[in-house]
């Protein structure tokens, strides 16, 4: 299994959409794939389950810190007794008492499955950050802390025999999303050709550098053959631009001038000026779909499956088809770039 985690340090640009379409899309197209919600805000668990089954998962009704008891009912919808969220895995550890109680992903359709989120899971924030110095001198408990959440995926993927693993990511460079960006084999980074996106990628990329340095260079060398840890690689992919509300093919001046510097400043950020010549780091343009997010969000389905009977009518058709072949071409440029990575595995 390759993971792959969705990030920008800018918010609100759509990768919580990206990553719920790309999961659902790969998925269409024949990959067994596990979408892991690693954002305490948990709007991508929020976009495939339910409010019943967001409320089962999340225990609502009882301490999320506390296993059900036996004569405590279970909706059991999509999930099973042995599913859980983020939070619920890392939760012995948030109380001192072990190691992760790992669970079920959560089966969402055919070949493809969801790890929750969990809003509980900011409360780790602070674990990580104590672990993490102590991650320096080789201290278990520290180690097993900042190993949890590849643990938790690559479990989650044996479980499931997914194939990729797609990882999102909240909008920041705390504790949090420093461990599941280390547990990522790879980072596809969704932008806005704004200002606050480039701003975004100047910061991700020093930041990705000096925890990959740190993480190799002082935790590797101290981590137990008991302990399964990630390399640290996070390869950058590339980059999807996400447009905003105007034609492709006619973008506004300050659109373009913020789109021109993009190649640039990815190359220097985060690529640190290695980018190899003639590659193309843009995976792809998504058009603005928002007259069909509203639609898609009544009918609980991805975009490029909405149907006349879920309100698409007319020319909207046209949109949803167009949607679905943005998708898979995206889909194939993702897997084409996943492929020249295990390429250089080898």
């Amino acid at each position: 299994m390759i993971s792959v985690a969705l990030f920008n340090n800018k918010g609100g640009v759509g990768k919580t959409t990206l990553t719920y379409h790309l999961a659902h899309m790969l998925a269409r197209i024949g990959h067994r794939v596990l979408a892991v919600d690693l954002d305490p805000q948990s709007n991508l668990t929020a976009a495939f389950l339910d409010e019943d089954e967001l409320s089962e998962l999340w225990q609502e009704d009882y301490n999320w810190a506390w296993p059900l008891a036996n004569d405590q009912p279970k909706l059991l919808l999509r999930a099973d007794r042995d599913s859980g969220t983020i939070a619920s895995a890392v939760e012995p550890i948030m109380r001192g008492l072990g190691d992760i109680r790992y669970a079920n992903p959560v089966s969402i359709t055919d070949g493809l499955w969801l790890t929750p989120g969990d809003l509980n899971l900011s409360a780790f924030e602070d674990k990580l950050s104590a672990a993490w110095p102590n991650s320096l001198i080789g201290d278990p408990a520290a180690l097993r802390t900042t190993t949890a959440f590849h643990r938790i995926i690559a479990d989650g993927g044996r479980r499931v025999g997914a194939d990729i693993a797609l990882l999102d990511v909240g909008p920041n460079l705390g504790a949090i999303n420093r461990s599941a960006l280390l547990a990522a084999d790879t980072v596809l980074m969704p932008l806005a050709a704004d200002l606050f996106s480039l701003r975004g990628l100047r910061n991700l990329g020093p930041a990705l550098k000096e925890w990959r340095r740190i993480w190799r260079g002082h935790v590797l060398p101290q981590m137990p053959t008991d302990i399964s840890a990630p390399p640290g690689d996070m390869t950058p992919l590339g980059y999807v631009i996400m447009q905003p509300k105007m034609r492709l093919d006619r973008p506004v001046k300050a659109y373009q001038r913020w789109l021109d510097r993009v190649p640039s400043v990815f190359d220097d950020a985060v690529l640190d000026g290695s980018g190899v010549a003639g590659q193309e780091y843009e995976i792809a343009t998504l058009r603005n779909y928002q007259s069909l997010m509203p639609l898609a969000h009544d009918a609980r389905k991805p975009m490029f499956d909405l149907r006349p009977a879920d309100g698409a009518l007319g020319s909207t058709q046209t949109l949803v088809h167009r949607c679905h072949q943005d998708f898979e071409s995206l889909s194939h440029r993702l897997l084409d770039r996943l492929d020249a990575v295990r390429a250089d595995w080898r």
